[in-house]
C-alpha cells in the first residue's frame, strides 16, 4: 500500500538520506519525491512511500519525527500514478482530447496537484454551477461563490459562509484559479489538508493559464 507524506525537514545535505533510512527501518520504500518548497533552511517535500499491506501509517510518522527538525504535515493513502513532468503531460492530454476537454483537465489536475478533487465552476443567471468535476468531487455544491470572478490563483477560506457544511466537516482546504477570461474557475479541494503552499498556488496558476490558452 502506498501513502503520500508531506514532510518538513532541515534543508541541508544528508537530511533526506536520514529520512530514507528512518522510513526504511519500519519497512517503507520511497517511490517518488517532489520538492514542494524551500526556504529559511527548511524544505517541504512530498514523498510517496510503499509499505506492506496492513502496516499502520502512524509508524511512518513516528519513524520520521524521531529525526531532529523533521515534522510530518500530513499523510494519506495514495493511488495516483508515479510520473514526471506531470503538468506538461496533462496539458498535452487536454490539447489532444477530441471532446470532454474539461473532464480531462479536472481528472488530471487532481492527480497532478495531489488533491482530493477538482471541479470547474461557472456562474450563470441562477448563480454558481458545477461545469464538470473529477471522480471524488462532492455531490454537495456551493450555491454561491462570492470570490468569483477571479483575477489570479488564490487560497480560499475553507470556513467561509459560502462553503457547504459537508466540505467543512471534511476539513477541506480550498484553492482556485481563473481559466483565462472565460468567467470560469478551476477549484481544488483537499479534504483533511494540508494547507496549500505558495509554490502550489503558483503551479496551479501556471497550469490553469496555459490550459485556458489551449482551450481558446
Amino acid at each position: 500500500m502506498s501513502y503520500l507524506l508531506r514532510v518538513q525537514l532541515p534543508d541541508r545535505p544528508g537530511s533526506l538520506g536520514s529520512l530514507a533510512v528512518a522510513l526504511g527501518s519500519v519497512g517503507a520504500d520511497i517511490l517518488s519525491l517532489d520538492v514542494v518548497e524551500r526556504g529559511a533552511g527548511v524544505a517541504v517535500d512530498d514523498l510517496v512511500v510503499d509499505v506492506a499491506q496492513g502496516s499502520l501509517p502512524d509508524t511512518l510518522i513516528t519513524a520520521a519525527e524521531q529525526l531532529s527538525g523533521v515534522h510530518v504535515d500530513s499523510i494519506r493513502p495514495y493511488s495516483g500514478f508515479l510520473d514526471t513532468h506531470r503538468e506538461l503531460e496533462l496539458i498535452d492530454q487536454v490539447a489532444t482530447a477530441r471532446d470532454d476537454r474539461l473532464q480531462v483537465l479536472v481528472d488530471g489536475a487532481a492527480r497532478v496537484l495531489r488533491v482530493g478533487w477538482t471541479v470547474v465552476v461557472g456562474i450563470g443567471p441562477h448563480g454558481a454551477f458545477r461545469v464538470v468535476g473529477s471522480p471524488g468531487a462532492p455531490e454537495t455544491q456551493a450555491g454561491d461563490v462570492p470570490w468569483m470572478p477571479l483575477q489570479k490563483p488564490t487560497v480560499l477560506d475553507g470556513e467561509a459562509d459560502w462553503v457547504p457544511q459537508f466540505w467543512k466537516d471534511m476539513n477541506t482546504t480550498l484553492a482556485a484559479a481563473p481559466l483565462g477570461h472565460s468567467g470560469r474557475a478551476l477549484l481544488l479541494g483537499r479534504p483533511g489538508g494540508p494547507d496549500f503552499r505558495p509554490s502550489e498556488i503558483a503551479r496551479l496558476g501556471y497550469l490553469a493559464g496555459i490550459v485556458a490558452t489551449v482551450l481558446g
